[in-house]
């Protein structure tokens, strides 16, 4: 029983935290990329046909417009804060403890909808579909942020199945199952 508590417990020290792995990997590029690519694709669109577009909404939809356009692109630059200072801790332009010093001045909270469903419905589709992608990527975002800062665990999303069953052998063996 010694040695399974042993095992146990190296197994649990050498766990490396998925968030710091997913920021160094090809994922975060992935990440990062998906991040700029939606910057550019909304600057492009409120630049030009959404500019369009807005003309000929509605007054409460054109209001709509302007309310969601505007919470699209804070959301958005908080989020490339966000992601430009991941990036350069991963380069190494930051230390570690320079990037948390940065990241106390990037605020990064939940920017929702704040229209009704059926005011959303009313928006060009095109905003619609810029506003989706980008709570999607908020939420990705989100979650790293939170499991980076220690605020939360991937453990329930991916479980170590070797601990699980040195957890399960302990139990059996402390409830006399093995002799």
């Amino acid at each position: 029983m010694r040695e399974l508590r042993q095992i146990g417990n190296e197994a649990e020290a050498s766990t490396v935290s998925f968030a710091q792995k997913m920021v160094l990997s090809g994922n975060f590029k992935t990440l990062f990329s998906d991040g700029m690519i939606l910057v550019e694709d909304t600057a492009s669109y409120l630049d030009g046909a959404g500019r369009t577009e807005a003309r000929d909404l509605s007054r409460m939809a054109a209001l709509a417009y302007a309310s969601e356009s505007m919470r699209l692109t804070t959301r958005l630059m908080q989020m490339t804060s966000w992601l430009l200072l991941q990036r350069a801790v991963n380069e190494g332009e930051l230390t570690q403890e320079e990037a948390v010093q940065e990241h106390r001045k990037v605020t990064l909270k939940v920017q929702d909808v704040t229209q009704s469903n059926e005011m959303v419905e009313l928006l060009p589709l095109m905003l619609q579909h810029l506003i989706e992608r980008s709570l999607r990527l908020q939420a990705r975002i989100m979650k790293l942020d939170a499991v980076l800062s220690g605020e939360e665990s991937f453990e329930s999303e991916v479980a170590n199945p070797v601990k699980a069953q040195i957890d399960a052998l302990q139990s059996a063996m402390a409830r006399g199952r093995f002799s």
